[in-house]
């Protein structure tokens, strides 16, 4: 350590000194600085300069000579590009692509560095279970290319903040946010001698740029990695303004974790398995397509968005003016239509959106999927354009995949344990200029739509069954939401379980057969619906789950009237399926034509308009959105889709129809109730699949299961809408009618709390039984534990924090005379405890199915009692203790009463035990 430092001391002299000698002497640059990171093109070879310490002691003796004496080579410079692309081919476009065998390059032009661009990812193919699925947008970034020194750098540039009216500002925020790193790697070729461009090899793509190893963790809880030895580049596809490379990245663990050692009676541990698609658990494969994609110039003119349309948007904080109260700035999503004839009514666009159908979709469903996708022509020619959508079908020769950027794709996928679909977008960051989209199909999904009636197939999304009947809370809906939070959608996923008990009930009326034309058009019908839906979304639309209200019950009941102007005011409403009661006349039973708002909303976005008037010709259109109550609209945000959201308005559901929700939620449980009884009217005949009874049953419980919810809604709700200050005279906010919150706090008594709704006979329930022939067996159908799951968020609703602070604030929002009829928090308490507790004041036996209830209602009232969330009002603890006190003393009554079953007397005390030890308990405050 002494001899450490002189050395260090001499060796910076001799690099001070030659570097001075050769700085008078005008012949070197000491240090070579890239000047692609200034955004300038390199400049060409420079004469080769001797190394510092040789310099240096030629500089003593003779300057001359120091200018002359050759540097020794760098072994750590890039080789010549020849040397590189030896035997390596070129592939023209965007970027440029060299291949040699295994090995791929980028080719990156000194302009292309520091230029800004549009890299995405999307997965082509995948593992086939819990969300992790082929055919699936990933990250886009708005990216550039560097250069520092000989290391390449994929760069992310930051869009959520910007300041571009402001030179100053645009550098305080450059500075303020950073960027990110998506990738590097060495530069591996010196400069083309002609073209100065470099090579990098495009092994870095084969990571993990996507992110997915967090996904797979996510899924598995398994440190999934992707192994670069074994991974590699299938295909290539280049064009003058995109590169896409089509990648294999093996994913793996070392090894399987060995379960833990349990003491006898404990519960298994609360870990995933490990893949159950996969041949080997420890190694999978994820295919994905890169795309590099130049942003188009010259830049689309953005339009701006507003709240009483729903469409996605590009949205950032705008900072270059410091006077404005909002920063945000929101830029509808949609793609770029220009007329050919800007003079003529209905001209051709210059370039249509084009839907390429992809080879692996069945040959069977291409006419529906053709067919949902060209229905929105019709909103395209009120405005002006003469086939605005065109659809082009991939021949099965073809080599590249439809997930590459530049167009919209249709894909099917198959899935093990999910069904569905989905149409996300990708768009240009500065304007919102859609610039590719992919609508994902499930195969299952198609399977069990053609299959279903005459086999009566569960579907996947309805496969985690509860003692034998499946889960109906709809906890499923998370394996959907893997692709843009804000586009995630679940039509066809949940429509599923709809369409399986539509056609149950009219094979069961012996409307539609098993494997008839009828029931194959019924199914095909469906397709086309949740394709045009989806197609919506990667037009740019949000769902509106305000639009089933605007069609009358009449209108619903008119068949005609169905096939023209549609069941609901939108397809980008989760319509469920249009079915008779006994004796009504046929009604249209799907949606198979756009709607009112549809038109509206594709008017406000692509509707040709002249600058300068613009602002004030969106304005007028948008206003239609405050005064037409056929374009009623509510998004995700309003039923509650978003970071746990209560909603507000009970006309704002999914899978509802018609202008009084109410009503629907009294229509759906009759329909179920008929298939019921047909059911068991029927009973299993020979030659039947041995699931058909209980797959039947799972799908009449499933299309009721958020109907119960839908009717609690009424109580402590708000009618809410969109409008703009000055543009109506309606209020944002408007409690319901307190007659109609009691009339739903009624039906709800008498409809979901009671037994007679669901009465099965025991020969019925015991004749459904397993498939033998698989291994595992499943336990006989427990009616109670399904309907539990009906009741209970019900309970969850109506003794929530939510419920409570709205119904204390309710005065709040009406009149002197409006407030002598209002509903109170007390009574809706007192209503709903009197509507479970019945059996105390009338002396009759409680039955299991309601001790079940009770049970459910006391645990709430428990937890009020001794550990309220925070959220939770003063005023709403202290009714729950009033009411508490009240049920205590009802309690005590009831079980001293003769006549009682052994059970419902110990129920009875078990209750009123639990109900005192939470009145003597200390509050804790969650």
């Amino acid at each position: 350590m002494s001899q450490a430092h002189p050395v260090s001391v001499l060796t910076v002299q001799r690099g001070l000194i030659a570097a001075a000698s050769l700085w008078l002497a005008g012949c070197a640059t000491p240090i070579a600085i890239s000047t692609a990171q200034a955004g300038t093109a390199p400049r060409a070879a420079e004469p080769a300069t001797p190394a510092p310490a040789a310099a240096a002691a030629s500089a003593a003796s003779s300057p001359s000579a120091a200018a002359s004496a050759p540097r020794a080579p760098d072994p750590t410079a890039p080789k010549p590009f020849a040397e590189v692309a030896r035997d390596a081919t070129r592939q023209d476009g965007f970027v440029p692509v060299w291949r040699k065998d295994e090995k791929v390059w980028l080719e990156i032009a000194p302009e292309q560095f520091g230029k800004p661009m549009l890299v995405s990812v999307n997965v082509a193919s995948s593992v086939g279970e819990r969300g992790l699925l082929a055919s699936v947008m990933g990250p886009s970034w708005m990216a550039e290319f560097r250069r520092v020194g000989n290391q390449f750098q994929l760069v992310a540039r930051n869009t959520a903040y910007r300041a571009d009216r402001d030179a100053a500002l645009q550098r305080t925020v450059r500075d303020s946010f950073s960027e990110s790193l998506l990738a590097s790697a060495a530069v591996a070729s010196a400069p083309h001698p002609q073209r100065k461009s470099v090579l990098v090899d495009a092994g870095f793509l084969l990571g993990d740029l996507a992110g997915y190893s967090t996904s797979l963790e996510a899924t598995y809880r398994m440190p999934f990695a992707p192994d670069r030895a074994n991974s590699s580049f299938e295909s290539v596809r280049v064009a003058p303004d995109m590169t896409s490379l089509q990648g294999r990245v093996h994913y793996a663990v070392p090894r399987l974790a060995a379960p833990p050692l349990l003491a006898p009676g404990a519960p298994p541990p609360m870990t995933p398995p490990p893949p159950q698609t996969t041949p080997d658990p420890r190694s999978l494969f994820v295919g994905f397509i890169y795309n590099f994609r130049a942003l188009p110039e010259p830049a689309m003119a953005p339009r701006a968005a507003d709240p009483r349309v729903g469409y996605f948007t590009e949205s950032f904080a705008d900072l270059s003016d410091d006077l404005r109260q909002n920063t945000r700035v929101h830029h509808v999503k949609r793609w770029r239509l220009e007329k050919k004839d800007a003079q003529a009514a209905l001209s051709e666009p210059v370039k249509p959106i084009t839907f390429w159908l992809d080879k692996n979709i069945p040959q069977r469903y291409r006419a529906s999927v053709q067919a949902g996708i060209l229905e929105w022509n019709k909103a395209f020619e009120r405005i002006g354009f003469k086939d605005a959508i065109v659809v082009r079908q991939q021949n099965d020769d073809d080599s590249f995949s439809t997930m590459d950027a530049g167009h919209a794709a249709v894909r099917w996928y198959a899935a093990a344990d999910a069904g569905g679909a989905f149409g996300p977008s990708r768009a240009d960051p500065r304007t919102g200029e859609i610039l590719d989209a992919v609508i994902g199909m499930t195969d299952v999904f198609a399977r069990g739509a053609r299959r279903v009636a005459s086999e009566g197939s569960l579907l996947p999304t309805m496969s985690a069954p509860l003692q034998g009947l499946p889960a109906v809370s709809g906890g499923e809906r998370q394996q959907h939401q893997q692709h843009q939070h804000d586009e995630s959608c679940i039509y066809a996923s949940e429509g599923a379980g709809q369409l399986a008990f539509a056609l149950d009930l009219l094979s069961a009326r012996g409307e539609v057969a098993p494997d008839s034309p009828e029931a194959e058009a019924f199914a095909q019908a469906y397709i086309k619906d949740v394709i045009t839906h989806e197609v919506g979304h990667t037009l740019g639309l949000r769902h509106n789950f305000k639009a089933s209200t605007t069609i009358t019950r009449q209108q619903l009941g008119d068949r005609e009237t169905g096939r023209s102007q549609g069941i609901s005011g939108s397809v980008m409403d989760y319509n469920p399926f249009n079915l008779p009661l006994i004796g009504e006349p046929a009604r249209e039973p799907n949606m198979v034509t756009l709607g009112a708002y549809d038109y509206w909303a594709i008017e406000y976005a692509y509707k040709p308009l002249d600058a300068t008037s613009e602002k004030d010709e969106l304005a007028k259109i948008a206003l239609r959105g405050s005064t037409d109550p056929l374009l009623a609209f509510a998004d995700d945000g309003d039923v509650g889709g978003f970071a746990g959201n209560e909603s507000l308005d009970p006309y704002v559901n999914q899978f509802d129809m018609g202008d009084d929700p109410l009503a629907w939620v009294q229509r759906q449980l009759a329909l179920s109730k008929e298939l019921w009884q047909r059911l068991q009217d029927r009973g299993s005949k020979l030659g039947d699949d041995p699931q058909r009874l209980r797959r039947s049953l799972a799908s009449s419980f499933r299309q009721i299961a958020s109907l119960p919810d839908m009717a609690a809604k009424f109580v402590g709700g708000m009618h809410t809408n969109h409008d703009l200050p000055g543009t109506s005279t309606r209020a944002i906010y408007r409690p319901v009618d307190p007659a109609r919150q009691r009339e739903a706090l009624r039906y709800l008594n008498e409809n979901i709390f009671g037994v007679d709704s669901f009465r099965f006979s025991p020969a019925f329930l015991a004749s459904m039984g397993p498939d033998n022939v698989e291994w595992a067996r499943i336990a006989p159908v427990n009616i109670a534990a399904s309907v539990q799951q009906l009741q209970t968020p019900v309970l969850d609703r109506l003794m929530g924090a939510g419920t409570a602070q709205r119904m204390l604030r309710l005065p709040d929002y009406l009149s002197e005379k409006e407030r002598k009829g209002a509903i109170t928090l007390s009574e809706v308490y007192a209503t709903l405890q009197g509507a479970v507790w019945g059996e105390l004041k009338s002396g009759r036996e409680i039955e299991p199915m309601r001790r079940s209830l009770q049970r459910e209602h006391l645990r709430r009232v428990q937890a009020m009692l001794v550990r309220a969330p925070a959220s939770m009002p003063a005023d709403a603890v202290s009714l729950a203790r009033w009411h508490a006190n009240e049920l205590l003393a009802d309690l005590r009554k009831a079980g001293a009463r003769p006549g009682l079953s052994i059970e419902s007397k110990a129920h009875l005390q078990e209750s009123a035990g639990a109900l005192s030890e939470a009145l003597r308990a200390t509050m804790q405050r969650g």
